[in-house]
């Protein structure tokens, strides 16, 4: 077993991020019906003082990254603009309206599909992402019969809550914090984090 390895020894993935490809590789892949997984991760969205804004960008690019190394799939740009209201008041923190953050989504979904992808699934590291992605998942799948699925980070990890001491966590919490302590040990300020 194990993972094939390149020339120079190093584990090879499975899957490919699209922003590196030609666009002759990707129409290949596309045309070999390869799924396309779309992560949605915030760049810039509080998580507390002791981790940074990009969180759910670093947690999405990690799981992207893991499904991609695992698996023959094309992992589109992750999306890091969403419908996030209850931190607008954070300086730093971005956020769309509903209805911009829909209208990206049908843009993506959509043109993924002209070019050719039948098999589309989300990675949504964002609470309140879920609801307008699921409108945008129903409707997209009754204008052209594509269903698009979603995992969203409230339902990933689950058997873990067990695990945490915090068991009434929420954003920026303990599960969030071990997970950046686990992709980017150097991006939490330990000395903000409160215990």
């Amino acid at each position: 077993g194990g993972k094939a390895r390149s020339a120079k020894g190093a584990p090879m993935s499975k899957g490919v991020w699209l922003e590196t490809l030609s666009w002759p590789e990707a129409k290949e892949k596309i045309d070999a019906l390869w799924p396309v997984i779309v992560p949605i991760g915030a760049i810039a969205k509080e998580h507390g003082a002791h981790l940074p804004l990009n969180t759910d960008y670093l947690v999405a690019r990690e799981l992207a990254s893991r499904i991609a190394d695992e698996l023959p799939v094309i992992v589109a740009p992750v999306l890091t603009l969403g419908y996030y209201p209850a931190f607008v008041r954070y300086p730093g923190s971005q956020h769309l309206r509903p209805e911009t953050f829909q209208a990206l989504l049908i843009d993506v979904f959509d043109k993924l599909v002209r070019d050719g992808a039948r098999r589309i699934a989300v990675i949504n590291t964002g609470i309140s992402t879920e609801a307008p992605l699921r409108i945008v998942v129903r409707e997209f799948y009754r204008s052209t019969g594509v269903r698009v699925l979603t995992a969203d980070i409230a339902s990933l990890g689950k058997g873990t809550r067990a695990l945490m001491q915090q068991q009434l966590g929420g954003h920026g919490d303990e599960a969030e914090s071990s997970m950046i302590l686990a992709i980017a040990t150097v991006a939490v300020r330990m000395d903000e984090a409160v215990v």
